[in-house]
């Protein structure tokens, strides 16, 4: 039986608010979380994705955002915990810690090292089912990276993915729309009932219209009622109005993310448009992460100013 009943509609990767000395800001990770879930089309929470910083968070801080989220929503909605890891030893021992942390469900990264030196669909597989053997009564999510990289899973791959029973959807940012069409084909061919969620941050609109069931995407941790608003116009399949909500979106997409991918500073840059537009009080990342600039600061104001958005 699954372990979270509906994965339909809109998922943010939840930014981790950190105090000025890089603390994790437990109370400003409640308000935030409280804040997100008070959304109507938000289904769930997701911790520790890159967009909350993961990359600079000890294991033990990652089961700590996770206790703190799923405790301020408890009985609310519920929490996925994504498992960042190097094996299949190091990632159980991740998995378990995120259960009793109170995460309802995992989304699965692929190794980093995969990266640099690839992997077969056997060592993918396995680390599927070491991290299911670990928490067999949570969900799992399949993060699928870029196509540029080694660590890309084949159409192939993916369909046998959606054949595990224990694997309940996909959190798909191929960067590529030819594969990603393809994809999406062959998951919806292996177990149809399998959810979809798209996270191209950087181009919403083209890849909601691609038959998807909703979007895990750390941007909505910041403009949650406008990629709300962008999904509800795609799913009446109101072309016009998702267009008039993407050019709401657009500035503050490039804002962000600078016409590229999500980045260690794109996530600053989005916790400074969290800060102007009033989500959060304190904008600080932990180093190496840098700050925005000025620059940056004037083309977040001016995007949220055309979103009516503007607070600070």
């Amino acid at each position: 039986m699954p372990s979270i009943t509906n994965y339909h509609g809109i998922i943010p990767a939840i930014s981790c608010p950190f105090t000025p000395d890089h603390r994790i800001d437990e109370p400003a990770l409640r308000k935030l979380a409280s804040w997100l879930a008070g959304h109507d089309g938000v289904v769930a929470i997701m911790t520790n994705g890159h967009t909350g910083e993961v990359f600079s968070l000890t294991p033990a801080e990652r089961a700590e955002v996770t206790r703190i989220v799923a405790s301020e929503l408890e009985g609310r909605m519920p929490v996925i915990s994504s498992i960042v890891c190097e094996g299949v030893v190091e990632a159980a021992e991740h998995a378990r810690a995120a259960q009793a942390a109170g995460a309802k469900a995992l989304d699965v990264m692929p190794p980093h090292h995969w990266l640099r030196f690839g992997f077969t669909p056997g060592h993918a597989l396995e680390y599927f089912e070491a991290i299911h053997r670990a928490a067999p009564e949570l969900d799992l999510v399949c993060h699928v990276y870029p196509a540029w990289t080694r660590a890309s899973y084949s159409s192939q791959l993916l369909a046998d993915l959606a054949r595990l029973p224990y694997l309940a959807a996909f959190k798909v940012g191929q960067r590529d729309m030819n594969k990603y069409a393809r994809d999406i084909q062959a998951i919806r061919d292996a177990d149809a009932t399998k959810a979809i969620l798209t996270c191209h941050d950087e181009y919403l609109l083209a890849s909601m219209v691609q038959g998807v069931d909703g979007a895990l995407v750390g941007f909505a941790t910041f403009i949650p009622q406008l990629i709300i608003d962008l999904w509800n116009a795609v799913k009446a399949g109101d072309l016009k109005k998702a267009q008039d909500v993407q050019a709401l979106i657009t500035p503050l997409k490039d804002a962000v993310y600078g016409g590229g991918e999500p980045t260690g500073e794109a996530h600053a840059r989005m916790k400074a448009g969290m800060y102007l537009a009033g989500v959060i009080a304190d904008p600080t990342v932990r180093p190496p992460t840098e700050a925005p600039t000025a620059a940056d600061n004037e083309a977040l104001r001016a995007g949220l100013r055309k979103a009516g958005l503007l607070a600070r």
